[in-house]
């Protein structure tokens, strides 16, 4: 489970703007936000922690620890603030502490015992910072300094802060604040020359030196991919160079070697990868690397160990031992100019021995515990790591099984007794494991011994007690804030130094600022702002000191009385001097932090209908659904089909059908007229066309009030073609134009439906423009509602101005409407009113093409 740190600077400094007008600080949350949506392609992500720091006194410095979840990591990385001073070592202290915080209770670094590179921890620590000097309440630091003091029991144990599975990385961003006219030029990210690039070295990572946004995501694209699981050694040369190998791969004695000469691949700092198993998610390994002194039971306490372990190898070339059944730990290298030296020499059948200085008690150089070969494909170099001096072990292991067969003789026990006391005790232990996975007999006493004093041992478990109560008071402080100043501590400068208050420059300026005196107009440079007017304080303005109440003028006693008692009572919403307007003015880092917002709200009212289903609110997405309560799709009951069918409102042994079918035959009489020459479309073909439980008319022919009020909505007016229009509807009451009827026989079969509006009103076009659009408007709102309540979209469809090409229009803009929110039933229902509506134009036209062959 990877450990994800962001240490982010908050000083004062993160204030500065970059050419695009934002700030350090907002770069460097973003850049964090887009780490995590990188690293989250990975699936191994899902084991991810991630905590927060920033540049804050400890223990208030931790925003987000061990038990806070990912939301309260994303809360305050948004609501950081940048101000105080840039105390970079202290934080990287802290970070540390809080990264080693249950270490010495779970026993990961195994202090004594040998060091396991299958129990770790892989954290890695990304730190964003300017790169500005280092200022703390002593002065500019020019390097940086780890506090020595750390309230972690057990740090002393270590001489680093950092332990050997934790690296530092960090964004040092060098953004202008103007924007640059040169080319940006792709390539590898430099390091930067501030003070933190060499720790970043020291613990296996590395700075990267940001000039621009692109080069940001290049170093984040880069950083998702060094999160490795493994941990940190220094590998280091002893002992003369090998001979070179010419082009056969084999050594050429004839060719000088420069032994003296320091080469790059004789020190390498780097990572050995520690892969989990496949099975179980977890690392497993059977053999530790050896500590670098002899554990005695006569040591009063345990010498600090390094943070990385100094591995030696000899450059002498070994063959490669291996028995069977026999366990061993295989790690492979990172990239590095050693690995690159031993891939070029093309021998992956040779090997070269590694050891640990003063590992062993009667040998300063310690005895082999492994050795580092390359693979058979030349591709990667491997540690294996087998048991401590294995030339000796495994050779006594092969006749045991080959020549023996598993029953030892004295000679042989004489021998395996020797080897034993050159193997530290904490090797006794996973040795005998190994043994009984091999099938060998129990060779070695169970009465083991682990080396260490009784006074250590006792030290190690008061450690362990120790930490578990420091943990607890670091972790109850996280999330809390620091405690507020009092007041300002003014030094004391006693001596016979005038006052502040009586020097003559101080009562200029202060008269300057209470208007008693103008502003001399020789101190501006008017050639300099050409064009631009000194506006000069007027004189008759008096501040608002608040000094005497008989000051105020008799005009402004009731404002005056008004912000007195404002600033009393605190009723004002925001900050004294800033008006309403400015609390629209929200920082880029609060902008998306509508929570707290709706904090603020206050609690809504109860739904009218509990069985609707609840709406989320849609701020940032109109779509947004709440997956839990909402209803089921139409488009995924469309797909269902007969599987889930309910019988319908509108079929038989319904109690409403005969109810809705009653309720459309509530139609005037005067829709029922024949045309002489043709049948007329009937009254609201929209309606009939859809099914009966979509039409939502008031119940026995009852009209609704608002129907009676809404007169100008009740109008009829003649068309072009002749037929008589009523807005409500789609009817058509008249006939079409042809030559056999005259103009009074029109008027008489009009005559009779005016009469039944008695307050009709003329429609214009700019009128019918304007209610279209309207209509327009409600349709979009009604197709996007929840639920297959669809009798208002047709009563608007009914209610559209203009001639039927105007309705036919209408219902596709509703078609496509439909279709954008998967509306398929819907849609199925108006592609019926449209097959209506082109039936009737082609009535029309035949009509038309009739009445002109009579003529």
């Amino acid at each position: 489970m990877p450990i994800l740190l962001f240490l982010i600077d908050t000083s004062a400094s993160m204030n500065q703007r970059t050419d695009l007008g934002t700030s350090y600080l907002d770069i460097a949350k973003g850049a964090v936000e887009l780490f995590l949506k990188l690293r989250a392609r990975d699936p191994a992500s899902r084991g991810d922690r991630y905590m927060l720091v920033t540049y804050d006194e400890p223990p208030y410095c931790i925003k987000a620890g061990w038990k806070e979840n990912h939301a309260t990591f994303m809360s305050e990385l948004k609501n950081l603030q940048a101000s105080g001073l840039t105390t970079l070592g202290q934080a990287l202290r802290s970070s540390f502490d809080l990264l080693n915080l249950n270490r010495l209770i779970s026993g990961i670094d195994n202090y004594g015992q040998g060091r396991n590179p299958f129990f770790l921890e892989p954290s890695i620590l990304i730190t964003i910072t300017d790169g500005n000097k280092l200022t703390s309440t002593a002065g500019v630091q020019e390097e940086l300094h780890l506090p020595l003091n750390s309230p972690l029991p057990g740090s002393e144990l270590t001489k680093e802060p950092f332990r050997w599975d934790q690296r530092l990385f960090a964004l040092v961003l060098r953004l202008p604040g103007l924007a640059s006219l040169e080319t940006e030029h792709l390539g590898s990210v430099p390091t930067d020359e501030s003070a933190i690039t060499q720790m970043c070295e020291v613990t296996g990572g590395r700075s990267y030196c940001v000039r621009t946004q692109r080069m940001l995501n290049q170093c984040l694209e880069s950083l998702v991919q060094k999160i490795q699981s493994g941990v940190v050694i220094n590998f280091e040369k002893t002992g003369p160079d090998p001979l070179p190998v010419g082009e056969d791969g084999l050594t050429d004695s004839s060719r000088p070697s420069n032994s003296f000469a320091a080469q790059p691949w004789h020190s390498c700092h780097k990572l050995i990868y520690v892969r989990p198993n496949s099975k179980t998610g977890v690392p497993v390994g059977h053999w530790p690397i050896p500590e670098s002194f002899w554990p005695d039971q006569n040591l009063p306490s345990l010498p600090p160990r390094t943070s990385h372990p100094v591995v030696r190898f000899s450059c002498v070339d070994c063959e490669p031992m291996v028995i069977d059944k026999l366990p061993f730990d295989k790690y492979e290298l990172e990239p590095s100019p050693l690995t690159q030296y031993i891939l070029e020499r093309k021998s992956p059948h040779t090997c070269w021995q590694v050891f640990v200085t003063s590992s062993g008690k009667y040998n300063e150089l310690g005895y082999p515990f492994g050795y580092l070969k390359a693979s058979t494909t030349l591709t990667c170099v491997n540690l294996f790591v087998m048991p401590y001096n294995y030339p000796v072990l495994l050779p006594l292991l092969d006749d045991l099984f080959k020549v023996h067969k598993l029953k030892s003789n004295l000679k042989w026990r004489q021998a395996f007794d020797s080897y034993l006391k050159t193997l530290p005790p904490y090797y006794l232990l996973p040795l005998k494991k190994a043994l009984r996975m091999m099938g060998a007999p129990n060779l070695i006493s169970d009465n083991l011994d682990c080396g260490l004093s009784y006074s250590v041992i006792s030290y190690l478990k008061k450690l362990s007690q120790q930490t578990k109560l420091e943990s607890e008071r670091i972790l109850a402080s996280v999330g809390k804030k620091p405690p507020q100043e009092i007041g300002i501590k003014v030094k004391n400068h006693s001596g016979g130094g005038v006052s502040f208050t009586h020097s003559k420059n101080f009562r200029k300026l202060l008269k300057e600022i209470i208007g008693e005196s103008a502003p001399r107009l020789t101190e501006w440079n008017t050639k300099e702002f050409a064009g631009f007017q000194v506006g000069l304080l007027n004189k008759d303005l008096k501040p608002q000191t608040y000094r005497n109440a008989y000051d105020i003028p008799r005009r402004g006693l009731l404002d005056q009385l008004t912000r007195m008692r404002s600033n009393l009572l605190k009723t004002h919403k925001f900050i004294v001097g800033q008006d309403e307007d400015s609390l629209h003015s929200v920082p880029v880092a609060q902008m998306g932090n509508y929570q707290e917002y709706l904090k603020t709200l206050a609690s809504p009212l109860r739904e009218i209908d509990p069985d609707q289903p609840k709406r989320l609110h849609t701020f940032g997405n109109p779509f947004k659904q709440d997956k839990k309560g909402m209803m089921i799709d139409e488009a995924d009951e469309f797909v269902a089909g007969p599987q889930n069918k309910v019988k319908r409102p509108g079929e038989p042994n319904s109690p409403l059908s005969s109810k809705r079918r009653r309720n459309v035959t509530v139609i005037p009489e005067v829709h029922e007229e024949k045309m002489e020459n043709g049948p007329i479309p009937p009254d609201g073909f929209l309606s009939k066309s859809a099914p009966p439980e979509l039409i939502n008319m008031a119940g026995d022919g009852i009209p609704h009030p608002q129907q009676l009020d809404s007169l100008s909505d009740d109008f009829t007016s003649l068309r072009k073609d002749g037929l008589v229009h009523r807005p409500g509807t789609s009817a058509l009451l008249g006939g079409s134009k042809h030559c056999g009827v005259s103009v009074e026989e029109r008027k008489a079969s009009v005559t009779p439906t005016l009469g039944t509006a008695p307050n009709t009103l003329h429609i214009t076009p700019a009128m019918a423009q304007g209610i279209n659009a309207d209509i327009k408007h409600q349709l979009m709102k009604e197709v996007r509602k929840f639920g297959r309540k669809y009798e208002r979209i047709f009563i608007l469809l009914e209610e559209v101005q203009g001639s039927l090409a105007v309705k036919k229009q209408f219902v596709e803009f509703t078609i496509k409407e439909a279709a954008r929110f998967k509306r398929r039933v819907l849609i199925q229902y108006l592609e019926k009113v449209l097959e209506k509506i082109d039936s009737h134009n082609h009535l029309n036209n035949v009509n038309h093409i009739n009445s002109r062959s009579s003529c």
